[in-house]
């Protein structure tokens, strides 16, 4: 982990709610670059919205967001959520990659080219360059020889490596991975936790990760956070967070998913 003085991500006060339903209730995080961290908690606790509002697909009401000392979401005078320029916006979003629970493969597009079609259209990047860096992409998640198969020919383990293959080619300062392993058959999940780890301690990425491994938040992240209602309950490291929690609330859900 290299920490800096300036946490690389800020969030103040953020809301987000569905109708009459409060998901996140005032969350207040900073985080350093480079910091891996896991967020555990129950369903419904808020975990994959924070990702989600984080990576621009939804929308807080109140708050703000900065990546890198740049404001993702401003706030205004009544403390609403303001949106940077459109130019600024599609900036910042570019510095963020997130992995899905549902690989988001296309179906008619080689492994090669699921991984470079963002690089070359989205970054300009040229195409033999997006190539070539694809494949090495492709070779760290271990799959360099998959490059020219269909994801109908691949498992589902081999589709999440992809899918993390085509978000790391797009250079991203930080990493938010939702629940990559639910979809996955049991034997599978080791493989990919182990990508992730890996990935942790080779890359000076900030990475969220929304997890319901309880070991591997333990052994292979920086701090733990915590989610019960919409609030960061607990915000510590993780021998902190399992050995000693201050909140019965935690206590409860990690007896219980424990085990399990």
């Amino acid at each position: 982990m290299n920490n800096t003085a300036e946490p690389f991500i800020q969030i103040r006060n953020l809301h987000k709610s569905y109708g009459d339903l409060k998901v996140l209730r005032g969350i207040n995080l900073d985080i350093p670059l480079g910091e891996m961290v896991s967020v555990i908690g129950p369903s419904g606790s808020g975990k994959s919205t924070l990702l989600r509002v984080l990576m621009t697909l939804e929308r807080p009401e109140r708050g703000g967001v900065r990546v890198g000392g740049e404001a993702l979401y401003d706030v205004n005078a009544e403390g609403g959520t303001v949106l940077p320029p459109p130019d600024r916006f599609r900036a910042l979003r570019n510095r963020i990659g997130m992995v899905f629970q549902h690989f988001n493969l296309f179906p008619h597009m080689s492994v090669l080219r699921n991984v470079t079609e963002a690089p070359v259209h989205v970054l300009g990047v040229p195409r033999e360059k997006a190539k070539a860096e694809g494949l090495r992409y492709l070779d760290e998640v271990g799959l360099a020889d998959k490059a020219d198969a269909y994801p109908a020919q691949l498992s589902g383990g081999q589709k999440q490596r992809v899918a993390i293959a085509r978000a790391l080619a797009m250079h991203p300062e930080i990493m938010l991975f939702d629940e990559i392993t639910s979809a996955l058959d049991p034997e599978l999940v080791g493989g990919i936790l182990d990508l992730l780890a890996r990935l942790g301690k080779k890359r000076e990425m900030t990475m969220l990760i929304v997890t319901h491994h309880m070991r591997f938040a333990e052994q292979s992240s920086d701090r733990v956070l915590f989610f019960d209602d919409g609030v960061i309950l607990e915000d510590g490291k993780p021998g902190d967070i399992f050995t000693q929690p201050e909140h019965e609330r935690t206590r409860n859900f990690l007896r219980s998913v424990l085990e399990i």
